[in-house]
């Protein structure tokens, strides 16, 4: 239950706010930001160090952030699938998904961002669609835009709106911010508090940073949060690898 955050408004110093949570089993190997794709070398993220991409890319120069979440339907085919990873390498890139095939891929929810335009794109393993996102606030989960799309496990529905009820009107409630300068707390000011779990059990249903132990004694849950910032000047992108822990963030240098 990924979620990203997309906050527009074109009269702003920052034009362009975007948070991704990315959920994921915790013992599913990654390491944290930096320049690891040599044939993408102006690229910034997290790997992944089973597929070898990554969840959400940076690319400071050209000022553009892509950030993936799974979607919901069939699979694609083992012959022949690239991992869902590759997607935010290429459209932070190349500003472009080019010949994407998406039927090579597992569904997914698409954002690129740059501070003119946000785009979304969404595969379901039958449809592939595209839409512009306006001003305002955004929040895509695996379910899709406002969680828009069919969930077809009902425990999971439950989790998707209770997490929608809850954060949407507190973000909307709260000062957006203008992250130029300064360290995180400062930067990103009464969004910080909001993104880093709100005060919530990390088990309870509305969770934004879950952490959900099985029977079979594997535990997923939220590994690491992004705030990211698009203007004019650049970008400014933040990090934790300690979701609910809010002296646990860095400013990535980008």
């Amino acid at each position: 239950m990924c979620t990203a955050i997309v906050s527009i408004d074109p009269s702003s110093p920052v034009p362009v706010l975007i948070v991704g949570v990315r959920d994921e089993f915790i013992d599913r190997a990654w390491v944290g930001p930096g320049r690891h794709w040599p044939d993408r070398p102006g690229v910034i993220g997290g790997r992944d160090l089973r597929a070898g991409g990554t969840w959400l890319a940076v690319e400071p120069a050209a000022r553009r952030v892509a950030t993936v979440l799974n979607g919901h339907g069939p699979l694609a085919p083992e012959a022949g699938r690239i991992s869902r990873g590759e997607l935010p390498l290429r459209l932070a890139a190349d500003g472009k998904l080019g010949e994407l095939e998406p039927e090579r891929f597992d569904p997914f929810h698409l954002i690129g961002a740059e501070p003119g335009a946000v785009r979304l794109w969404s595969w379901n393993g039958a449809e592939l669609t595209e839409r512009e996102l306006g001003p305002g606030l955004h929040l895509v989960v695996n379910s899709g835009l406002e969680g828009e799309g069919p969930v077809h496990v009902a425990e999971a529905a439950s989790y998707i709106d209770a997490r929608l009820a809850h954060f949407r009107p507190r973000l909307e409630a709260a000062p957006r911010p203008v992250p130029l300068d300064g360290d995180t707390a400062h930067a990103w000011g009464a969004w910080l508090p909001l993104v880093d779990g709100d005060g919530l059990e990390r088990s309870d249903k509305r969770a934004l940073i879950p952490l959900i132990g099985f029977e079979d004694g594997k535990v997923w849950g939220t590994t690491s949060l992004t705030l990211a910032a698009l203007s004019a000047d650049g970008v400014r992108y933040d990090f934790s690898t300690t979701p609910g822990d809010p002296t646990a963030w860095t400013r990535v240098p980008a």
